[in-house]
């Protein structure tokens, strides 16, 4: 099945093309949506894909990441203020409400608005209108409301840290992003997308060992940390990019998760004697540790915490040295 493209939302993953599918419904009403996803998911990428989709999109997308925003300044910029409302207004300003209308407004980490503001929010989104700080007259607008959390608002409700009447009323259409590390197929994809983007002339590819660092690793900063080691690596790389141009975070292995990822079998086949499932694990080991490190025994060792002469002696023990193949499938083990 070829990836999804709608717009600008690539992927290959099935839960993202079911998201993805539901997001294109959502798009062509006007309820309001809420997306939920850690930093870096790709939540305002979203909301901009929504916006296009949608009959607004003629219309003005308006965004403000409300966690960067100083809490005395955001009622301003949220609602705008009349001239001489405080000692800096020295003119009149429109806030994004207004700035917005007949479009999208995308309010980014609404889990960071203060109580005070909450209160107002609610009332310019139930009224359809909106009163300037320092004015007397509500002015009438026409804004359909994408907003997004890095958390669940429903745990900040508990606490009574958000208001629960907010929540409702923002919570119409929820969609929760899933991070990098749960749809890994993507990687690949947004990995030769970025190259390109970053480097359209120079032809870069990756290597099957960095490819597989790559879909290992966790992506604590999701499609951002991603986008952003992508556009590294097209600066400084030539031709193929192997794992030693990639950042150490991304090389390195730990020794546990390569065991787990070396045999799935033998760890639950009853047949299988202990001193099989000791030989097939640690076979299986030492194969993904060599094709990790791109044959680099040095760094193998590394990545399995031994010295590099317990690691020739154990190549040699399972016939994996100069003589073997260490890339020659396992047939007493299924990989994972």
């Amino acid at each position: 099945m070829p990836p999804h493209h709608s717009l600008a939302i690539l992927t290959n993953s099935n839960r993202m093309r079911a998201i993805l599918a539901r997001v294109d419904t959502i798009a062509q009403s006007d309820t309001s949506v809420l997306l939920v996803g850690e930093t870096g998911v790709g939540k305002e990428l979203f909301a901009d894909y929504i916006h296009r989709l949608s009959p607004r999109s003629h219309g003005p997308f308006v965004k403000i990441a409300l966690s960067a925003m100083p809490h005395d300044l955001l009622e301003s910029e949220l609602f705008g203020h009349e001239r001489g409302a405080f000692t800096s207004a020295v003119t009149e300003k429109k806030g994004l409400f207004e700035l917005a209308h007949t479009g999208t407004l995308f309010l980014d980490d609404i889990d960071d608005v203060p109580p005070g503001v909450q209160v107002k929010l609610l009332r310019v989104l139930e009224m359809q209108q909106v009163m300037r700080v320092g004015g007397n007259l509500p002015l009438p607008i026409d804004v359909r409301l994408v907003t997004a959390s890095k958390v669940d608002l429903r745990e900040l409700v508990r606490r009574n840290t958000f208001r629960a009447d907010l929540f409702y009323r923002i919570n119409v259409c929820p969609v929760e992003i899933p991070p990098l590390r749960e749809r890994r197929e993507d990687v690949p994809l947004l990995v030769g997308h970025f190259l390109r983007r970053f480097s359209p002339q120079r032809g870069l590819s990756l290597s099957e060992a960095a490819e597989r660092a790559l879909v290992r690793y966790d992506w604590p900063g999701n499609v951002r940390e991603l986008r952003n080691i992508t556009q590294r690596l097209a600066l400084f790389s030539e031709g193929e990019i192997g794992v030693r141009d990639l950042p150490p975070e991304v090389q390195d292995g730990h020794a546990v998760d390569l065991l787990v990822k070396a045999c799935t079998r033998c760890l639950v086949e009853e047949s299988l004697t202990y001193a099989q499932v000791v030989a097939c694990l640690e076979t299986n080991l030492l194969r993904q540790a060599l094709a990790e490190s791109d044959g680099n025994r040095s760094r193998a060792a590394r990545l399995l915490g031994l010295s590099l002469s317990t690691l020739r002696d154990k190549l040699k023990k399972h016939g994996l040295d100069e003589d073997g193949d260490p890339s020659a499938p396992d047939l007493d083990c299924v990989g994972a």
